[in-house]
């Protein structure tokens, strides 16, 4: 049975909108908007991931391939993530792994997905921060169009607000303006996704696009927490605060350490070659002495270098 409701942005002059929460029906099969933007995120997410491997020097296949095991990894562990930060909800084991039943958490996808990706760059000898360097740009960019899901569903909105971008829902009969946090979040995911890729680009070690997300989505994503109203709790602290700030704190360390060792790194200089000394009667072979020419094409390449540069 579909499920139909009404939205709109009063404040931006827009709606209401009907929202559907099915896409269609295929052999008798409600098809929901929520899989269905799901994914068309990660299918895009892919693609970039497939595309930064290539011009990073790695195989598309095995990337491929690292994204085949550990999707369905991170969807195991967002339900996990989900269902042990709420375990009074569930009275069997069928409940918890009723993942069709709607209840996943985005970090308990993240967290499983990068400790899947280190066990297979540990096999596959692949180099992990290269990996996860492709790996950023695609998962925000995944997350920013997934959080329109939420939209259509009508879930994961914050708190009474009159700002401009509030969003007007009935709620248990009763018009309420709510922060639309998915709104807020999805931009922000974009607007990250753009400036990994632009990191990825100008970095100059790897990891940096790594510890690029990490500060990005958890400083935005600690902040969009606090307005939402279904977050969940350990004791009387969010659970999505928390891990933000942790991932926050392992961005500032990694960047400190990508510093360090850029400042630590002396380049080699060569050393001149042990040759025959030459006494002061002594004179060097006419053949082994550079010509003017020689010279001439040294100070022309050198000028042509400097150009480039």
């Amino acid at each position: 049975m579909s499920i139909a409701a009404t939205v709109s942005f009063p404040g931006l002059g827009l709606g209401p909108f009907e929202l559907n929460r099915v896409a269609f029906t295929i052999f008798g099969k409600e098809v929901y908007w929520y899989g269905v933007i799901i994914a068309t995120g990660f299918f895009l997410g892919v693609s970039l991931a497939l595309k930064l491997a290539e011009l990073n020097g790695l195989d598309p296949d095995k990337i491929f391939n690292v994204v085949l095991i550990t999707a369905p990894v991170a969807i195991v562990g967002a339900r996990v993530y989900y269902v042990m930060t709420t375990l009074e909800r569930y009275d069997s084991f069928y409940e918890m792994i009723a993942i069709w039943n709607g209840g996943i958490a985005i970090y308990g996808a993240v967290l499983a997905g990068m400790a899947c990706i280190a066990v297979l760059c540990k096999l596959w000898k692949l180099p992990l921060l290269k990996v996860l360097d492709i790996a950023a740009p695609a998962v925000i960019l995944g997350q920013g169009i997934g959080r329109w899901g939420n939209f259509v569903n009508r879930e994961a909105f914050g708190g009474p607000t009159r700002n401009l971008f509030r969003m007007e829902l009935i709620i248990d009969g009763v018009p309420n303006a709510v922060h639309p946090t998915f709104l807020y979040e999805s931009v922000w995911d974009l607007v990250g996704c753009a400036l990994l890729v632009w990191i990825f680009f100008h970095k100059k070690a790897d990891g940096q696009t790594t510890y690029g997300y990490f500060l990005w989505y958890g400083i935005g994503r600690f902040f969009i927490e606090g307005l939402r109203t279904d977050s969940l709790y350990v004791g009387t602290f969010r659970i999505s605060q928390l891990v933000s700030l942790a991932l926050i704190a392992v961005a500032l360390v990694g960047f400190a350490r990508i510093r360090k060792n850029r400042k630590n790194a002396v380049p080699a200089v060569p050393q001149p070659a042990e040759g025959p000394s030459l006494s002061d009667n002594d004179t060097a072979p006419l053949a082994e002495m550079p010509s003017t020419d020689d010279v001439g094409d040294v100070f022309e390449a050198l000028d042509e270098t400097a150009h480039e540069s």
